[in-house]
């Protein structure tokens, strides 16, 4: 697929995420070059914004390469090479709603997990498969990089309604954010390891980490590291919120990991009691995406349309500076891997096939994948012990039942998908839950009977 030039086109382009994604294509310009770059959003104001932001940055770091930004799907989607999509059915306004409804009866109030996950998701599958039947009809042979959430259902979705189509791929941006603290940890770069997991996405386990050059693995080590007490200090250069995780992951370590590294999603699952109890019914995660890092990027983005400029003032940057983004450095990666068939490997979602023999065959796994020209390639896993085939099952059968929910507008597979959910978990929440999700998304959701 090797090009002079591509055209990429950022699904979203209204997020908060955007002004990063812009910059790392920037630092990958020599290696993955652009003619284009499109942003595409329903919301006009705040594409706009983030448009006028992205043509100010490109004309001084990237000038070859141009920035529209636009609310019409034909100039968005025609003659593209890739769709980046990151998008938020609802924005974060919604996300707090999920969160604080989940709380109002007893559940844990999380974006992807439990009633909000729910929630989110029945958002989430119409409104990307929606825009992708878009990006079919203008650029039937462009890949789409699909990162939106919850991404577990959002890939069994597309899976379904897009049957075959082996260049949609489903990825996470948590498993590089966990593997940059593993790297920290070990004191190793992180483009020098690469992991061995099995899950579905926010639910799984790290088997190795490995060193690309010599096949050491790491994590017996790392699981030294986080079984030690830890000070208080520890992770104190990253989010509040992570660092009381990554705390919190020595208890996960020490007490249910059959000798893996969970994923930090899992202590909503394993410790419902505790997580639930620290919980703020009154200022969510949302809440604080809300006032905290969306707050500070729209603030960024206006300086900058205001200055004109970013040479010359604090949002200023240099290439090097632009490698720890997460978000943002994943994406472009995959592009790269793709467009110049490198085989490297990502965690990506596959549809199982006997990549798990003891788990069900249709299930989109969240495993490690070869990714090239001809897109995923997984890497075999072999059986899963018994606790963790437990657990798994019964999320995909949640899963299962909240997109035939979707798909089908069933207020039964609905309230059987809520009751089936670890963190829901009885009939009568999940009925309660689910007729206040109703009232609070309408507009959203599909009718369910």
């Amino acid at each position: 697929m090797s090009k002079e030039q591509f055209v990429v086109t950022i699904v979203g382009g209204g997020s908060r995420y955007t002004p990063g994604i812009l910059k790392m294509l920037v630092a990958e310009k020599d290696r993955f070059p652009l003619s284009k770059a499109v942003l595409y959003d329903n919301e006009y104001e705040r594409n706009a914004k983030i448009g006028e932001y992205g043509r100010i940055l490109m004309s001084e770091y990237y000038p070859e390469c141009e920035v529209v930004d636009t609310t019409d799907p034909e100039t968005a989607f025609t003659g593209i090479d890739f769709a980046f999509m990151q998008i938020r059915a609802g924005r974060l306004k919604m996300r707090a709603s999920d969160e604080h409804i989940a709380l109002k009866h007893g559940c844990i109030g999380q974006e992807t997990c439990g009633a909000g996950g729910f929630a989110y998701g029945m958002r989430s599958i119409p409104a990307v498969c929606d825009i992708i039947k878009d990006i079919r009809k203008y650029s039937p042979e462009a890949w789409v990089l699909n990162y939106s959430n919850p991404a577990a259902i959002v890939a069994e979705a597309t899976k379904r309604v897009f049957p075959g189509d082996k260049r949609i791929i489903n990825i996470c941006d948590m498993p590089v954010g966990i593997m940059n603290q593993y790297a920290d940890e070990l004191g190793v770069p992180r483009n020098s390891i690469e992991a061995r997991y099995f899950g579905l996405n926010h639910y799984g386990w790290f088997t190795a980490i490995l060193d690309k050059k010599t096949g050491e693995d790491y994590l017996p080590r790392l699981r030294e590291i986080f079984s030690e007490d830890l000070p208080e200090d520890a992770f104190s250069d990253i989010d509040p919120s992570w660092s009381a995780t990554f705390h919190f992951m020595r208890k996960m370590v020490r007490e249910c990991s059959d000798g893996m590294m969970p994923n930090t999603y899992l202590q909503y699952y394993l410790y419902r009691d505790h997580m639930l109890a620290h919980e703020d019914p009154n200022h969510t995660r949302a809440d604080e995406c809300m006032e905290g890092h969306e707050k500070q990027i729209f603030e960024m983005v206006e300086e900058v349309i205001a200055n004109g400029k970013l040479e010359g003032t604090k949002h200023a940057f240099t290439i090097e500076s632009l490698k720890d983004d997460d978000h943002a450095s994943y994406i472009a990666d995959l592009a790269y891997a793709i467009s110049h068939n490198t085989h490297d490997v990502f965690l990506c979602m596959t549809e199982n096939t006997g990549i798990i023999p003891n788990f069900s065959e249709s299930a989109m796994v969240e495993v490690p994948c070869m990714i090239g020209a001809n897109g995923v390639e997984p890497l075999n896993v072999g059986e899963i012990p018994t606790f963790q085939k437990g657990l798994l099952e019964n999320q995909f059968a949640y899963e299962k039942l909240t997109v035939d929910a979707c798909l089908e507008g069933s207020y039964r597979k609905a309230l059987d998908a809520l009751t089936l959910n670890r963190l829901v978990g009885d009939t009568d929440r999940a009925r309660a839950l689910l007729d206040d999700y109703i009232e609070a998304n309408k507009g959203y959701w599909p009718e369910l009977n």
